[in-house]
């Protein structure tokens, strides 16, 4: 994939300016004469994270690493695994007590263990102070108990990705904005053979993220803000009618489609609509795919029978374990990242896969300069956390990593089980968490 020429800042507002590698360092090691967290002698920090879907976004984190650790002696060791390898990996070391001393996760991944993770609260308040405060989902998802827990690095915005021209043949001028006409339209794309699909599969972002806007958008919740589970409802059933409506439209296969599924099969001209991030897109053009990338675009998720947006977008929480030996030296690299001059670059650089969950980088310019960007800038600000309506706590985070709702939704979409018996065991899964 090819990189971005132009690397911008943006400080306050101004006019961005180009930041070479020399100029990147250079204010790294002017950070570092001030830097709020002195790092301890020596020091490694050994950092788990998700691996990249945007290789220019990997390129720049790996800048920032490395302009770190040549400002302030510490080594960061960086590891990848896939979304879904990242819980289970984060949940050995919490219980062992070994491990990478950070990971870079997903969703509520914190709140499965939250007495694990370092009180980084001054560091939270550091950072909101200096960069314009924190969106609401985002302190949702850093707290616990009063304490930040985790820092959210940066949101991915999931929206519908869908090929302009199949649309248009379809009838229509763009993604509805209701749920109503969003189900005509999946239904014309089917006829057309340009069909639509989302992820039915264990896919931590793709299905949680199309799956809860679902529920969500009829008013339907897993739990409401007493933890008290309240999934079987007339509101949960009519999601699920929906959801089948939707289902009989897609390509086969989505039952069993992981996070990268659908990027491939888009990119491969057998699919026109699905749920995901900007990866896509920016694979496309990254490739030089111009005919895929010419004919896409984005839309937001339609609004359904509570009249307002209900989305869960993917938060990326960076924790840190309490039994790192290095608790400064972490503390001291996330701020690092988040400093408008490493975070700005790194946002164009992601080209809008990754969106801010503080308020100061809303004028990026990768939100404008190409207008197929624009509809993920605000992804930060629209999302419900994880929980939906309810706390975000361990037990809500288990409910996430557990597949309770994408589940139910599978299992009466294709057919192994009827409406009130998907509802009844997803219903009985939540009961024995909430209990």
């Amino acid at each position: 994939m090819s990189h971005f020429n132009r690397r911008s800042v943006l400080k306050g507002g101004a006019t961005l300016g180009a930041l070479s590698a020399t100029g990147l360092l250079d204010f790294a090691k002017a950070w570092a004469q001030s830097l709020p967290y002195k790092p301890e002698a020596n020091a490694t920090i050994n950092l788990l994270r998700w691996k990249r879907f945007v290789e220019a976004e990997d390129a720049q984190f790996l800048k920032i690493v490395e302009a770190f650790t040549k400002a302030t002696g510490v080594k960061v060791n960086v590891s990848n695994e896939s979304f879904d390898d990242i819980q289970p990996k984060a949940s050995v070391a919490a219980n062992t007590g070994t491990g990478p001393d950070m990971v870079w996760g997903l969703h509520s991944l914190p709140h499965l263990f939250p007495d694990k993770c370092l009180d980084v609260t001054d560091l939270a308040d550091y950072l909101g102070k200096k960069h314009g405060g924190w969106v609401p989902a985002a302190v949702a998802t850093g707290t616990s108990k009063g304490k930040w827990i985790a820092i959210p690095v940066a949101f991915n915005g999931g929206y519908i990705n869908y090929r302009v021209a199949a649309v248009q043949k379809a009838g229509f001028k763009g993604v509805p904005g209701d749920t109503a006409g969003f189900l005509e339209l999946c239904k014309a794309l089917q006829k057309n053979n340009t069909p639509a699909g989302f992820a039915l599969g264990h896919a931590s972002g793709d299905g949680n993220g199309w799956i809860h806007w679902l529920l969500w958008s009829h008013g339907a919740y897993l739990i409401d803000k007493n933890e008290k589970v309240i999934i079987n409802s007339p509101e949960t059933i009519a999601a699920l009618e929906y959801g089948k409506k939707l289902y009989e439209t897609f390509i086969p296969g989505t039952a069993s489609w992981n996070d990268s599924s659908n990027n491939k099969a888009f990119l491969a001209g057998e699919l026109y609509l699905t749920a995901n991030g900007i990866s896509i897109y920016a694979a496309a053009k990254a490739q030089g795919m111009k005919a895929i990338a010419d004919d896409m675009d984005h839309a937001a998720w339609p609004v359904g029978p509570v009249g307002k947006p209900q989305e869960l977008q993917l938060c990326f929480p960076m924790l840190t374990f309490k039994f790192t030996k290095a608790p400064n030296a972490c503390k001291a690299f996330t701020a690092f990242l988040l400093e408008a001059d490493n975070y700005n670059p790194w946002l164009e650089a992601a080209a809008g896969y990754l969106t801010q969950p503080l308020n100061a980088f809303d004028n990026n310019p990768v939100w404008t300069k190409d207008p197929k960007n624009t509809v993920f800038r605000d992804a930060g600000k629209r999302t419900l956390p994880a929980s939906g309506i309810g706390p975000v706590t361990e037990k809500a985070a288990a409910a996430i990593s557990d597949f309770i709702v994408v589940d139910m939704v599978a299992n009466y979409c294709t057919g192994r089980e009827d409406a009130k018996g998907a509802v009844a065991i997803a219903e009985r899964q939540a009961k024995r968490l909430f209990r």
